[in-house]
Parts: structure tokens; C-alpha cells; sequence
């Protein structure tokens, strides 16, 4: 079975693109966030996006945007998933559109009119001939696919977006900064031992101000988030290794096994054993 990976075809450009093609075996990406657009294409099987609290459904040959700083995770279900992945700094595109930070774009799949349909099949024809070129290795792929890029993105603000006036404040930024220090160490520390304790003095708030703020930003609470990054990573050994389930577990920061098969069959509608099978089925074909 094919491991969990990214094909960064090239880091950001001076126009601000990123490219990648992210191939999974099924899994979850726990909630995270970036400064950047991101632009969904999933191209075979059925994903689901959460956005700020709310589930969307990816199915293949559709798109989905996450606009800069919201918070969001990803769910794929396919044992050969695969879908790509565009960030887009709207600081780079201020050249063309001055005020593109202004611009909030929301294109879901389930809420595209029958009028905006059109529009909305154009955006993803555009993305799929950037699968295109990569699939026929062109040899201008990097400065054709930018271009189809500009043209997703200028469709998505025409179409999909609204205009307001921008809310930040240095609130807003403390509040950033807060969930990205978070994020980071949860990501760093996740096999060791974390308490209510250790997280909300890394920011320096009592434990019950930092559970009201991590729950009101993310979603969730701190705990079943730390628990979603474990199982992630449980998830991809599973599929990776040979290495029992009960050490797995030990490994990536789980005391009680309980909690884990309960979490675990949430997550995934399955359980440990039935992941180990699947790889082992796969070795044998």
C-alpha cells in the first residue's frame, strides 16, 4: 500500500502558488490552518472537508476553497485517494487586484446554484487540465499551470466571493498567533504527555480561559484534538509498519486503550485490526 504523501511539484513562486498533489491511502488531516487560499480538487474517490465546525462533502472531479486563516481539517475515505492541492498567497496577487484581501471566497460543492454552475464547471475544467499537464509531463507545465492557476482564482473572486471590509485587530492577531503556537507544539509533542496544565501555561492563560479559547477558535475541544493528531499518525503506522497495535498506541501518546478503540472507531467508522487487514490484503494482490 502506497504511503500517505505529498509531491511538492515546487515551493511557492513569485506569484505566490503552490502546488501539490497529495496521495492517501485513506486518512485524516486534523484541523490546521495557513495564511494562504487553498483550493481543493480532488481527483478520485470521496473526501470530506471540515470548514469552521461544519462538514462538507468532496466528491471526485469537484473543488472546494478554504479561505486564509480558517481553521479545517480533511477526511478521505478511499484506499486510493488523491487530490490536488493549490495555496494561493493573496499578498503576492495585489499586483492585479489591490484589494484582494478584501475578498472572502466561498465555493462549496453543495451550495453552487444552477446558476452559478456554469461557472463553477469551468473553474474545475481548469484544474483538471493542470492534472493534465502534469499526468503528460509538458514541458512548460510550471508556467502553464500558474496561468490556469490566476484564471481559477480570478473566476472564484468573480463568481464565488463577497466583498467586506477587513475586521482585524490586534485581537484577531494575538488569537492567531495563540492557535499557531498551539498547533506546533501539539505537533512537536504529540507522543509525550500533555496537560490542561503544560498547553495553557505555554500561553500563559489558566486552564479554564485557555479551554473556552481553543474550543471557541477550534471547533473542539483541546483534548479530542490532541487525540485526532494521535490516531492520525496510529493511522498511518498501521498502513506503514508491522508494529503491533498495542505498542503503536503506547508509541503516540495513548494511556488508555479504551479511550483509543472508542476515539479510533469515531474516527474512522472502523477499527485498529481492520486497517491491519486491509494492508496486509493489499501486500497479498
Amino acid at each position: 500500500m502506497a504511503k500517505p504523501s505529498y509531491e511538492t511539484l515546487y515551493e511557492s513562486s513569485q506569484l505566490g502558488i503552490r502546488l501539490s498533489f497529495l496521495t492517501t491511502p485513506g486518512g485524516y488531516n486534523p484541523l490546521h490552518w495557513h495564511n494562504e487560499l487553498e483550493i481543493l480538487y480532488h481527483l478520485n474517490g470521496e473526501a470530506d472537508i471540515t470548514v469552521e465546525g461544519k462538514k462538507y462533502s468532496l466528491p471526485k472531479k469537484n473543488l472546494l476553497t478554504v479561505e486564509s486563516c480558517q481553521v479545517h481539517s480533511t477526511h478521505v475515505y478511499d484506499m486510493t485517494g488523491m487530490y490536488l492541492c493549490i495555496h494561493v498567497s493573496k499578498n503576492h496577487l495585489k499586483n492585479y487586484l489591490p484589494e484582494i484581501e478584501l475578498y472572502q471566497i466561498r465555493c462549496y460543492p453543495q451550495e453552487i446554484s444552477d446558476e452559478d454552475f456554469p461557472a463553477y464547471l469551468h473553474i474545475c475544467e481548469l484544474l483538471a487540465e493542470i492534472t493534465k499537464l502534469y499526468m503528460t509531463d509538458a514541458a512548460a507545465y510550471r508556467l502553464e499551470a500558474e496561468g490556469l492557476v490566476i484564471q481559477a482564482v480570478s473566476r472564484l473572486i468573480r463568481y464565488f466571493s463577497s466583498k467586506a471590509l477587513p475586521e482585524k485587530s490586534d485581537v484577531d492577531t494575538l488569537t492567531i498567533e495563540r492557535i499557531r503556537r498551539v498547533i506546533t507544539y501539539v505537533r512537536e509533542h504529540y507522543k509525550e504527555p500533555i496537560s490542561l496544565q503544560d498547553i495553557s501555561g505555554l500561553l500563559g492563560l489558566s486552564r479554564e480561559y485557555f479551554c473556552r479559547f481553543f474550543k471557541k477558535n477550534m471547533k473542539i475541544s483541546f483534548l479530542e484534538y490532541l487525540n485526532d493528531v494521535r490516531l492520525s499518525h496510529i493511522y498511518e503506522e498501521l498502513q506503514e509498519t508491522d508494529t503491533p497495535i498495542g505498542i503503536l498506541i503506547e508509541e503516540n501518546g495513548f494511556t488508555n486503550q479504551k479511550l483509543f478503540n472508542r476515539s479510533f472507531k469515531k474516527l474512522y467508522g472502523c477499527r485498529p485490526s481492520e486497517v491491519r487487514a486491509m494492508k496486509c490484503s493489499q501486500q497479498d494482490t
